[in-house]
């Protein structure tokens, strides 16, 4: 019996006419950390989008912390508390202070008190170092100020899983590290992650497990040491080679 906090079997998903996942097969343990790379277009991103339902897959299943996920939305609003989710664009309510965006959906949706919530929301950004900026708006922070905020955001709802899709590709270079040096320290209290990045210095530092896709399909996966010593595939190769 597998422990897996998230088992995807035989997952197809279309857009259309054009297949964008294909059989794809994957299991997460609870507190492993997987990077998933590839050139643009090979799926990475709707894959994730579809571990909260944010795409629908047609075929094969998809199961979180035990919940499959279906076209019941009960199951869908009790898999979207436990999972967090960071976008490339931070997705923040600019007309709301850093501090109300993060406590907006743990009083909503978690019933929270509000004081509760400011004192947890409080305590993410302090976690991201941004604990000083809660009273400003998101117009007045830099992008990975704002790209803070959003994990802080995601962290208030206290998920067991945590996914980030290309979380640092809209920022300016020097504005990367700071955003990378968040998730890390998140990786070593333990969380559960799926990143899709091409910061492989990252990978390298965090993950697990390294998974490439290629054309809807994951064409490799392997241990972090193995996948950058030892890669198997000449498609695989050829990626590295171009982005290391």
């Amino acid at each position: 019996m597998s422990n897996a906090i998230i088992k995807i079997n035989d997952v197809n998903k279309w857009f259309g006419d054009f297949q964008v996942l294909k059989n794809i097969n994957l299991e997460v343990q609870p507190k492993q950390k997987i990077v998933v790379c590839g050139p643009s277009g090979s799926g990475k991103s709707t894959l994730i989008r579809c571990i909260n339902r944010l795409e629908e897959h047609q075929e094969g299943n998809i199961i979180v912390d035990g919940n499959e996920l279906t076209e019941d939305t009960k199951d869908i609003e009790k898999i979207r508390a436990e999972v967090g989710m960071v976008f490339q664009q931070f997705n923040l309510f600019p007309h709301l202070s850093i501090l109300d965006n993060c406590t907006l959906a743990p009083i909503w949706v978690k019933k929270m008190p509000k004081k509760d919530a400011e004192e947890l929301a409080m305590k993410q950004l302090k976690q991201v170092q941004i604990d000083d900026q809660a009273q400003k708006f998101p117009g007045q922070l830099s992008g990975g100020q704002q790209q803070r905020c959003a994990i802080a955001r995601a962290l208030c709802m206290q998920p067991k899983i945590m996914l980030f899709d290309e979380p640092t590709s809209a920022l300016d270079p020097e504005m990367i590290k700071e955003v990378l040096d968040a998730m890390v320290n998140l990786a070593k209290q333990g969380m559960t992650m799926i990143v899709v990045t091409h910061e492989m210095g990252f990978a390298k530092e965090v993950a697990d497990e390294v998974i490439f896709m290629d054309e809807g399909m994951i064409v490799e996966k392997a241990n972090t040491k193995d996948f950058f010593a030892n890669p198997k595939s000449d498609r695989t190769k050829l990626f590295l080679s171009q982005i290391l």
